[in-house]
């Protein structure tokens, strides 16, 4: 019983309070959802519904007491349906084989793939002799070589020759998923062309309009600022990113200011006020208007307006939907008196942006964006209670701030960065200091004042002055990233780390109390973890063609070229900066037939690649006690068991083949695993495979 009087009494300590935990609790039922090993049934949702109505039963009998908690668990409880809900929604056909013909379809989406090239994401999709019920409802292929006959332009069909397979699964055990991240933007098969693409037909006449709207502005846009400076005005003021090259996107990563060029609650943040603060002063200048209309929620609906339209012309992304709901929500409290930037908005936003796409919650996007939003709300809140500040000048209260928000937001989002993108921006807060006062009080203003002045031909005027910005920032930009320790490698942390970082986070920022600071254990747990992680003894790629191996001097890859994207993300998931050929030279390989030969704690491994290799199986498998490759024997083969397996982790290898009593890891069972990691410690070797972490889901592709 004391226990219980002892919670009562700390829960109504919260009372007021409480309600920006609200998106917390629902989106541990989102990851609930997303960690589970399969996927709930029409049982599991049954009880599911019943923990939801008792927990609404027991908070309306017990408000007082049993209310918060009661609330927490139907929260929780919505979440996990909230995200199978949606799981359901976007469903569609997978492609379950390697296909090359002719394919056919309409163009839905343009921009441009990590190699740099252009790429199209086709729906409508036609493909050679194929059921159409099992033709997937998208389809992404990037087009290599000329491509003299196309313009890419939404709502035209084009016809191609091409490769297609399914979506790969993670690079590594536990790595970035893409076939959970295709199937929720409905992406069914990804491939390419080295073939001219021809256009069957143009757009037709009020077909995706407002995608039509956004590339013709993002063309007029480049006409009238040249290079990159003008793909970069088009990607801020239409979304359209086709433009931007490769090497400049890595230079704002480097530097930790990438976020200018994305549509993000930045640049939301900056039009609407910009459009809100023109709005209100005009009619503030009007005194007839000022003293009988309220001016302030007249220039909020105009502010909403100008980002409803924004959100229509930049394609209606997960992040700029995100950004927008952020800003209408801020509006909306204008509207009924309220204040506009407390934790309260940004937890209405994050339920909002939660309950519409609950995937989001697995994102850098929006762990980014409300890490730094929150964070900053926080401590300014926390500012404007200081009395001293208030005696400080105007101008010394702005550079503060400017500084602030700057080292705050960079702060928040630095762990996310880091265990997303395995970098952390060693000179981010001077780059961001010197560039974000430039896109606030430079770029976006220039960039609503020309499509003020375009009706009346005379937005060059503004262009040029935005022009003058984006020169600016990407100088400063490319000065600071070519200085001497601009970015730190970051090795990928444990599954854990993020989570117990959060929740950690969270509490210190939203517990009332000194009891907050208890927040900080799982924070230091998480940084803990953090530190001691392993990364894995030896790393197969999902498709057999690259095998990894850590020595002292860092991962030792099998080969210098082929499977360039694995080879990129196992590096800097190692934390590693150097190149795959320079992995390549590392002294851990060595040549041996038609393949290369490593040994690593007593277990000899043998991977070769192409028609050689084939033929040279059986005697590498004489030699070797696993042989790794991705072309099929030559010779006949027997079943073999999985020496050392585990309940649970690659279970699929236990139909191996076996070639004098070796392990052969081929293109029979690797489909089944897909990327495969080998862990050695005190307790012998552990296999872990990427199905096992993936579980039994509608986006993890089982039997092929």
């Amino acid at each position: 019983m004391r226990l219980w009087h002892w919670l009562n009494a700390v829960q109504q300590g919260q009372r007021g309070y409480l309600m920006p935990w609200s998106p917390v609790f629902f989106g541990i039922g989102v990851a609930m959802y997303f960690a589970l090993p399969s996927e709930p049934g029409r049982m599991d949702y049954g009880l599911a519904g019943a923990a939801a109505l008792l927990a609404a039963f027991l908070g309306r009998w017990r408000r007082e007491t049993l209310g918060p908690l009661a609330t927490a668990v139907l929260l929780v409880t919505l979440g996990l349906c909230a995200a199978g809900l949606r799981t359901g929604q976007v469903a569609g056909p997978v492609l379950g084989f390697r296909y090359y013909g002719p394919i056919e379809g309409r163009i839905v989406v343009v921009d441009r793939s990590a190699s740099d090239r252009l790429r199209l994401t086709l729906d409508q999709v036609v493909l050679a002799d194929a059921d159409p019920d099992r033709v997937p409802r998208r389809v992404r292929v990037s087009l290599h070589g000329d491509q003299p006959f196309l313009t890419p332009e939404p709502g035209a069909r084009v016809a191609l020759t091409g490769h297609l397979s399914p979506p790969e699964g993670p690079g590594e055990p536990g790595g970035f998923d893409f076939q959970r991240h295709a199937w929720f933007l409905s992406i069914g098969a990804v491939g390419y062309t080295r073939n001219p693409a021809l256009l069957l037909e143009p757009r037709p006449e009020g077909v995706l309009p407002l995608l039509h709207l956004r590339m013709r502005l993002s063309r007029a846009i480049q006409e009238r600022i040249t290079g990159e400076p003008g793909a970069f005005a088009a990607a801020v003021m239409t979304g359209d990113r086709s433009g931007i090259s490769t090497e400049t996107l890595e230079t704002l990563r480097r530097t930790n200011i990438a976020h200018l060029l994305a549509i993000s609650g930045l640049h939301m943040g900056l039009l609407t006020g910009f459009v809100f603060l023109c709005l209100r002063s005009g009619l503030s200048l009007i005194p007839p208007l000022a003293l009988r209309i309220p001016t302030k929620k007249i220039a909020a609906v105009g502010a909403l307006a100008a980002g409803a339209f924004y959100l229509a012309v930049a394609g209606g992304n997960v992040a700029t939907e995100r950004a927008f709901i952020q800003v209408a929500v801020m509006f909306t409290a204008v509207l009924l008196d309220r204040r506009a930037v407390t934790l309260r908005s940004v937890a209405i936003a994050a339920l909002i942006v939660l309950a519409h796409r609950p995937e989001s919650l697995l994102g850098p996007g929006f762990q980014m964006s409300f890490a730094a939003t929150t964070a900053l709300v926080a401590v300014f809140t926390g500012m404007s209670r200081v009395e001293r500040l208030r005696a400080w000048p105007a101008w010394a209260r702005w550079l503060l701030g400017l500084v602030l928000s700057s080292g705050v937001a960079g702060l928040a989002t630095a762990p996310f960065a880091a265990a997303h993108f395995n970098m952390l921006a060693s000179f981010g807060l001077i780059a961001n200091l010197l560039t974000v006062p430039v896109m606030g009080s430079l770029v976006v203003p220039a960039a609503v004042v020309a499509m003020l002045l375009w009706p009346l031909g005379l937005e060059v005027l503004a262009f040029r002055v935005m022009e003058a910005g984006l020169v600016w920032i990407l100088s400063v930009a490319e000065r600071i990233s070519e200085m001497e320790g601009a970015v730190r490698t970051i090795e990928m942390p444990p599954a854990e780390v993020l989570p117990l970082l959060t929740l950690g986070a969270l509490f210190v920022i939203l517990w009332q109390g000194r009891g907050r600071w208890t927040g900080l254990a799982p924070a230091a747990l998480a940084l803990l973890l953090w530190s001691g992680g392993e990364r894995p003894s030896l790393l197969i790629s999902p498709s057999g063609r690259l095998v990894g191996v850590m020595t002292e001097e860092g991962r030792a890859l099998s080969r210098a070229r082929g499977d360039g994207f694995v080879a990129r993300l196992w590096l800097e998931n190692d934390g590693d900066g150097v190149d795959q050929a320079g992995a390549f030279a590392r002294p851990a390989w060595g040549a041996d037939g038609a393949g290369q030969a490593v040994e690593i704690d007593g277990l000899s491994l043998w991977h070769g690649v192409g028609r050689r290799a084939a033929r040279d199986l059986a005697r590498a498998c004489a030699v070797h006690d696993w042989v790794i490759t991705p072309v099929r024997p030559e010779t006949d083969t027997v079943g073999a068991s999985w020496p050392g397996r585990e309940p649970g982790a690659g279970a699929a290898l236990a139909d191996a083949a076996n070639l004098a009593d070796c392990i052969l890891l081929g293109p029979e069972i690797l489909p089944e695993t897909g990327a495969v990691a080998l862990m050695f410690g005190p307790d012998g070797m552990r296999i872990v495979t990427a199905r096992d972490l993936q579980g039994a889901r509608p986006w993890v592709p089982m039997g092929r």
